[in-house]
C-alpha cells in the first residue's frame, strides 16, 4: 500500500525501535510503498528510491489513492533550507507546520494571493502560504542538459555547506554523505543508490578517475563525495562535522591526503544513459 509522509522528516530506522540506528530520512509529502505491518506503532516500508527501513506509522497518511493522487500534483518542492507554512500570505500569520529542503507540495494555481506567496495544499488537505521564492518546480532530467545537469547538481549539493553531519540525515539539519548526494540529484530528478557505492538497477555507471567531471561521484571506503571540477569536492564529512569542501591536489591548502589517496571508483550518471 502507498502511504505520504506526514511529518517534516520521517525517520528510518533500522530495527522497529526509535533507539535503533537512523538509517534515513524521508520528507514530508514523499511517497513511500508500506511492504508490511510490524505492529500497531511500526510499519516497514521501501521509498521510491528502494531504500527500506521501519517507520513510525504516525509519520505516515495510509490512503493508496489519495497517495497516487498526490504523487501526480505535488509536482513542486521547498528548496529554501526550511520554510514555514502559514495559515495566511502574510508574514505575521499563524505557522502550520515547518518544511525543510526537498519535501513535496501541491501547488494551488488557481488561488488569488499577493504575488510574492503561493497557496500550497498539504497532505492534510488543509490549505497554506508559502514565500515563491522558497519553491520550485519539480525537475526532470530529460528537461534538462548533460552540462545543465552537472552544473546543477554541484550548485545544488552547495546549497547544504556548513549542514551538520548526522548520520542517515538527508535535510539541513543534518545530513550524511550519502544524504547529500542522494538529494543533490534528486533534486535534479535522478534517483541514486542511498549509500557509498554503485549498485547495479541504478543509474550511475564505473569510469576511470581521469574521467571525471563536475557533478560526478566520488566513492571512498564507507564514504562518498560529489566532483565540482578543479579537483575539488563538496561531501558531508564525519571527520569535519559538517558539509564542506576539500581537494584532491596535494598542493592545495584544502587537501585532505586520507580521502584523495583512497578513492575506490567514481560513477557517471551519463554514460549510462548512452548505453
Amino acid at each position: 500500500m502507498k502511504a505520504i509522509v506526514t511529518a517534516m522528516m520521517a525517520s528510518l530506522h533500522a530495527m522497529p525501535d526509535k533507539a535503533s540506528e537512523l538509517v534515513d530520512e524521508v520528507l514530508y509529502g514523499m511517497t513511500v510503498e508500506i511492504i508490511s505491518d510490524v505492529n500497531e506503532a511500526w510499519v516497514f516500508i521501501r521509498t521510491a528510491y528502494r531504500y527500506e527501513g521501519y517507520c513510525q506509522r504516525a509519520q505516515l497518511l495510509q490512503e493508496a489513492t489519495l497517495a497516487s493522487t498526490w504523487q501526480q500534483e505535488a509536482q513542486h518542492v521547498i528548496c529554501q533550507s526550511f520554510a514555514d507554512v502559514l495559515q495566511q500570505p502574510r508574514i505575521q500569520s499563524t505557522k502550520l507546520l515547518t518544511l525543510v529542503k526537498g519535501s513535496s507540495i501541491r501547488v494551488m494555481s488557481d488561488e488569488v494571493v499577493p504575488e510574492e506567496w503561493s497557496a500550497v495544499q498539504l497532505v492534510s488537505g488543509q490549505t497554506g502560504y508559502v514565500r515563491t521564492k522558497w519553491l520550485q518546480p519539480k525537475i526532470t532530467v530529460q528537461s534538462l542538459s548533460e552540462q545543465q545537469f552537472r552544473e546543477n547538481v554541484v550548485e545544488t549539493a552547495l546549497s547544504y555547506l556548513t549542514a551538520p553531519y548526522r548520520w542517515g540525515g538527508k535535510s539541513p539539519f543534518g545530513i550524511d554523505c550519502s544524504g547529500l548526494c542522494s538529494m543533490a540529484y534528486l533534486l535534479n530528478g535522478v534517483y541514486i543508490y542511498r549509500d557509498a557505492r554503485i549498485v547495479e538497477g541504478f543509474p550511475i555507471v564505473s569510469i576511470d578517475q581521469d574521467q571525471m567531471q563536475k557533478g560526478d561521484l566520488i566513492y571512498f571506503p564507507g564514504h562518498i563525495a560529489l566532483y565540482m571540477g578543479n579537483d575539488l569536492y563538496v561531501h558531508s564529512s564525519l571527520g569535519g562535522n559538517e558539509v564542506t569542501v576539500n581537494s584532491l591536489d596535494a598542493k592545495h591548502p584544502l587537501y585532505r591526503q586520507d580521502l584523495a589517496t583512497t578513492i575506490l571508483a567514481v560513477g557517471t550518471l551519463f554514460n549510462a544513459q548512452k548505453d
